[in-house]
């Protein structure tokens, strides 16, 4: 089970950090996603990492404000969100997959936890 938490509410330019976290099975063998769904929107990818951590992967929206990593000892990734923005407001998920493809494409994941509202005031 997938969960991600750290959401919350924040100011314009202040920090959160998300973290997926699994219990009954490894990460390890799967590349990360982070997933992001506001109002009236379609999900859209925010980030991705591969299984051992060396390739990372960001959407335009958020490059140079969002890192993503992973602890496969603690069976966790984060999402580290600095700068953020009031259009960052949105449900954050973290979602598997067992490709290898370069994707941050919802339809190429295959297991999704429940989500955390992240809210940015300006």
């Amino acid at each position: 089970q997938l969960q991600a938490s750290g959401g919350g509410l924040v100011q314009a330019e202040g920090s959160l950090r998300l973290s997926c976290a699994a219990s009954g099975s490894t990460l390890d063998h799967y590349a990360i996603g982070w997933f992001r769904q506001a109002p009236g929107k379609e999900r859209e990818g925010v980030s991705r990492v591969n299984s051992r951590g060396t390739i990372k992967n960001y959407a335009d929206s958020v490059k140079g404000r969002f890192t993503i990593s992973r602890d496969n000892a603690k069976n966790t990734v984060y999402l580290q969100m600095n700068s953020l923005k009031p259009e960052d407001t949105a449900v954050y998920y973290c979602a598997t997959t067992t490709r290898t493809i370069i994707s941050m494409t919802p339809a190429d994941y295959d297991y999704w936890g429940q989500g955390t509202q992240v809210t940015v005031s300006s």
